[in-house]
């Protein structure tokens, strides 16, 4: 196993499971090789297994899109579905039950350029088929921020990529082989989920990381003036019923919570109090049956361990009913990703 560039400082600190037999559905994790750039450049199946298996009962992940193993052949636009070929194997091998229960990448979200209209078909039912019975939907990235010190998303050339109207020649594709959209954008952007969820209410979309609330470059410092702008912008959002909130992917160094920059990692209740308020709006608004929790592994990686990820969690809804929390935990991503 490769570890991570800060496992040591990971270690520091290091904290009992909670509740360590509710099952979890990680609906949101990727798996990559040579990303010297990331905290872990290597995160493949004994990466993954080494984090599933730390003591929270995790029974199924989905998949999502990192642009891993793209194909070095064909016409580019087909290219990205050799991610799909990639995922789907490692997929095989945690189907055989050799490697744990856990059933890993049981759903994979891949991605393909909806820019290019409805010949994106072609593109989609590539993925279909690379993906052995486990293809649920597509990312295609939409986040931007004209400061360029931020990272935009691959061929977002503006903040309205979701508006473009060949972008949305392309969306057209999904509902009819019943495919699922994840909008990752960030906080300034929300409103254009909205109205790409207005457009298509037969598309489940699927809204990653509470739609990037940014706290660096010129955002730094500014999360009290930011929240109550998203807060309208979230609660404007759940009113679109095919919309689904993925709770997670919020300890990253663009949200600016700077845990990374600590002599040791946050603990869970650190983590829990310090993000608190994001995850109680969005459930407020959502619902549990409309909320799943997310890994974003190893991404999030940066700031703590996946123990102690799982564990803040379940100190933010220790007050919830055991109903609530199978939701929250599972319930929400088995459904949306048809998770058997």
């Amino acid at each position: 196993m490769t570890p991570s560039k800060n496992k040591a400082w990971l270690d520091k600190v290091v904290e009992e499971t909670l509740d360590p037999a509710l099952e979890i559905c990680d609906p949101h994790h990727h798996l990559w090789e040579f990303r010297h750039d990331r905290v872990a450049p290597k995160y493949l199946l004994e990466e993954i297994l080494s984090d599933l298996n730390a003591g929270h009962n995790i029974v199924s992940t989905v998949f999502i899109e990192c642009a891993a193993m793209y194909r070095s052949y064909g016409p580019e636009h087909m290219k990205c579905v050799g991610e799909t070929e990639f995922v789907n194997g490692i997929a095989a091998m945690s189907a055989s039950g050799l490697y744990g229960h856990c059933r890993i990448a049981a759903a994979i979200v891949g991605t393909a350029n909806l820019n290019i209209g409805s010949a994106v078909g072609e593109v989609l039912d590539a993925h279909v088929q690379a993906g052995g019975g486990r293809f649920r939907g597509i990312r295609c990235q939409g986040q931007w921020d004209a400061d360029t010190s931020i990272r935009s998303a691959k061929d977002a050339i503006g903040p309205d990529r979701f508006a473009m109207p060949d972008f949305r020649e392309g969306f057209a594709e999904l509902a009819p082989r019943n495919m699922t959209f994840e909008a990752w954008c960030y906080h300034q952007q929300i409103k254009e989920v909205t109205d790409l969820a207005r457009a298509f209410p037969d598309t489940t979309i699927i809204l990653n990381h509470f739609g990037g609330p940014l706290g660096v470059g010129p955002y730094r410092g500014k999360a009290d003036e930011i929240f109550p702008v998203w807060q309208k912008d979230v609660a404007e959002l759940a009113t679109c019923q095919n919309v689904v909130a993925k709770l997670g992917g919020i300890n990253m160094d663009i949200n600016g919570f700077g845990w990374e920059d600590h002599d040791e990692p946050p603990t869970s209740e650190m983590l829990m109090q310090g993000t608190r308020r994001w995850y109680e709006h969005t459930i407020e608004h959502f619902g549990t049956h409309r909320c799943m929790f997310e890994s974003n592994f190893p991404v999030d990686m940066t700031s703590c361990s996946y123990n102690t990820l799982w564990n803040s969690f379940k100190r933010l809804t220790k007050d919830y009913s055991d109903g609530e929390k199978r939701q929250l935990f599972h319930d929400t991503a088995a459904h949306t990703y048809r998770i058997d």
